[in-house]
């Protein structure tokens, strides 16, 4: 099934403003990259004119083949040292206050890469203590000394996306498998994070499935959930199979209320780091009471 033109609910303004640029300019300046860019985000432009970005370290090769994801596979390059000060200095260039970071998945790593999110993400609260960090990680084979690292490490979120539902991984996710997604969750839970995770919709899931994932994530403690549409990036990737409309989206978000997540957001455009500084803001008080 063939889709020539977006639904009237999927039209996207384009934003070119003065901060967009100089976004633009400081991550080229200190040579860092963004899953914005790389995945082609629907809504980057608008995240870049409010200073919004989620920066992609461990390099721009990704170790696995997810079929709905732009980011290129192979090979990884070796990352560098000096991403960590790149980092840093960029986040306070541009005063950001909530840094989001994610990386491609990196199997071929011992620790796949967890000891570099824990260095940035130390040394970031070293020199700025104030700034939010969130960190949308791959699975890290879901070895518990590996999680613990990173949650560990000063961190204020930990993202981890399940992506869709267990019928589609072979599918969509062949190098990935959905109770391994769980446990992730499980363990940044058990040692204490706010834990977040996401769905893209338009996949050929059913509702039921949709439900029961939901249903799997609450049981496990997941504070945050996002879900959002499916676009296809680029001709090698998956087709969509169907676009969700704002009032489906809208029956999710109250399932997914009334089973106890403390903050859902679901629409068209909704991607797993968007309005991420809203988020952690709305519920960072009713997190730390608990």
């Amino acid at each position: 099934m063939k889709f020539c033109q977006y639904p009237h609910w999927l039209v996207k303004r384009f934003y070119n403003t003065r901060e967009f640029n100089q976004v633009r300019l400081i991550l080229r300046k200190f040579n860092l990259r963004t899953v914005c860019e790389e995945a082609r985000c629907p809504n980057m432009s608008e995240c870049f004119s409010k200073k919004r970005f989620t920066l992609l370290i461990l390099g721009n090769k990704c170790t696995r083949n997810c079929r709905f994801c732009f980011v290129k596979k192979g090979k990884p390059i070796l990352f560098y040292e000096e991403e960590v000060d790149n980092i840093c200095q960029a986040v306070i260039c541009l005063g950001i206050k909530h840094l989001v970071l994610t990386s491609v998945s990196r199997d071929d790593l011992p620790d796949k890469g967890a000891e570099h999110f824990a260095r940035i993400i130390r040394r970031m609260k070293f020199l700025q203590p104030s700034v939010v960090v969130e960190a949308l990680i791959p699975d890290f084979g879901s070895k518990e000394a590996l999680i613990e690292l990173v949650v560990k490490s000063g961190l204020d979120v930990l993202n981890h996306n399940i992506e869709t539902v267990p019928r589609l991984y072979p599918q969509i996710r062949p190098d990935a498998n959905y109770h391994t997604s769980l446990k992730v969750l499980k363990i940044a839970k058990k040692f204490g994070s706010l834990t977040k995770s996401g769905l893209i919709l338009g996949l050929g899931e059913k509702k039921k499935e949709v439900k029961r994932v939901m249903n799997d994530l609450s049981k496990i403690g997941v504070d945050i959930l996002t879900l959002g549409q499916y676009l296809r990036p680029g001709e090698n990737s998956l087709e969509v199979k169907e676009y969700i409309n704002p009032q489906t989206f809208s029956y999710y978000r109250e399932i997914a209320e009334g089973i106890g997540f403390k903050y859902v957001l679901a629409g068209p455009f909704v991607r797993s780091s968007y309005l991420a500084e809203e988020i952690f803001t709305a519920i960072k008080d009713k997190f730390r009471s608990i």
